[in-house]
């Protein structure tokens, strides 16, 4: 059923249409709308044989998330940004303990500063946890990506982040198809758990493992993330088959059989970039897109396949790791080993920056011409940032940094005003 919606409210309702039995959650920004659709859902009899527990904090959630999954009920639950690095102890044990839960994070930027606007620092920060992270394009995907999650999750037994940008995606009125109960029923069949706690024959669960045996308990974490890997792809093609459309997978690829360049990016981004790729190919550029949709596991063969005739390729990634640059850049390098492709890391759109036509336009002709760095900050405003610099090293007691920055932006305005 075709229906105009907000993308947070569509995945509310694939959600409750994978009939979850336990959901808790912690309201964080932009999060919230896809709990309170549940919540209301649960409340007013809409879904059924299910318990909606409000907790007093992101670390509860997951928590209450582990002993329900542990118990054998059908769990779900979403956070975003500081939300889920407060419950990260709880992350780790949950995949430790290979529960198949499955929880929605809505991207959004990691403070100080305080910022609740879209990248993806949050889910990659956490991409060593042992989660399976699936990266959604637009509305459609999430909304499907959920219902795909919940049986991949307990086809491996492994917990499973569906991550969805920030206000871009969560806050944004899309056309979306939804599917029938029926539908759902088919492709999604009861939860039976590969392991569950039952009174009848009491077992202990997270005690202690010595040297003797902890690696290869962290080993059969790897191993089912590889299960994954082959799964992820059987999975999306039975869901083209019972939904009639494609979505999810691995990866997506636009434009690429000959292009020279390959711009590879993850969630709402690729569909600017796409715009900017058939803007240029009519002009005679020879470009195309790589979207990846499985983050982790991290699909290195399908990865090198996709990009081993580019000449260069651009990894557009909206999240930085302080001290090297690229994130998603070092697993496509380590795809790409012992083959003769440039690499360019551009870091763009953190903390809700725009990421505009015009300058993709600039950044993709510069990579071309190979007349960019290894690593560009997209749109860096570098006035801002050498006044800092210089005044750190003129004062010793400079103040914070982001304050002093901001003050020198707002008297830059009124300057202009």
């Amino acid at each position: 059923m075709l229906k105009q919606t907000e993308g947070s409210h569509a995945v509310a309702e694939a959600v409750a249409l994978c009939r979850p039995e336990v959901i808790c959650a912690y309201p964080i920004s932009p999060q919230t709308h896809i709990v309170e659709g549940v919540g209301e859902m649960v409340k007013s009899g809409e879904l059924t044989d299910c318990e909606f527990l409000n907790v007093e904090s992101e670390f509860a959630a997951m928590s209450v998330a582990i002993g329900s999954s542990a118990a054998g009920a059908r769990t779900y639950t979403a956070t975003a940004s500081q939300g889920l690095l407060f419950m990260v102890e709880a992350v780790f044990n949950a995949s430790g303990l290979g529960l198949p839960i499955v929880m929605t994070v809505a991207n959004r930027a990691i403070g100080a500063p305080i910022n609740i606007w879209n990248d993806h620092s949050d889910s990659l920060s956490q991409r060593d946890c042992g989660w399976i992270q699936l990266f959604a394009e637009t509305n459609q995907e999430a909304l499907d990506l959920h219902i795909q999650a919940f049986k991949l999750a307990e086809e491996v037994s492994l917990p499973v982040m569906v991550c969805m940008d920030g206000f871009i995606l969560t806050h944004a009125y899309e056309r979306v198809d939804m599917p029938t109960q029926a539908q759902v029923d088919a492709y999604l069949p009861p939860y039976e758990p590969r392991q569950v706690l039952d009174p009848a024959e009491p077992v202990s669960i997270g005690a202690m493992v010595g040297p003797e045996a902890f690696m290869e308990v962290r080993y059969l974490a790897h191993a089912k993330q590889m299960q994954a890997l082959e799964l992820i792809p059987q999975l999306a093609e039975e869901f083209k088959k019972g939904f009639g459309r494609e979505s999810g997978g691995l990866i997506r690829s636009y434009s690429t059989d000959d292009a020279e360049t390959i711009v590879v990016a993850m969630g709402s981004i690729l569909g600017t970039i796409k715009d900017v790729v058939d803007e240029m190919r009519s002009a005679g550029e020879k470009i195309g897109v790589l979207g990846i949709t499985s983050y982790r596991p991290f699909p290195i063969d399908a990865v090198r396949e996709a990009l081993k005739n580019a000449k260069r390729v651009v990894v557009l990634e909206k999240s930085l790791a302080v001290g090297l640059g690229g994130i998603l850049a070092s697993d496509i390098r380590k795809s790409l080993r012992k083959l003769p492709i440039d690499v360019f890391t551009v870091i763009a759109g953190l903390g809700g920056r725009a990421i505009t036509k015009k300058s993709l336009h600039g950044v993709f002709e510069k990579v071309a011409k190979e007349e960019v760095e290894s690593v560009t900050f997209l749109d860096l405003d570098w006035g801002v940032v050498n006044r800092q610099l210089e005044r750190e090293r003129q004062t010793r007691r400079s103040g914070p940094a982001a304050e002093s920055m901001l003050r020198d932006i707002g008297t830059v305005a009124s300057k202009i005003a």
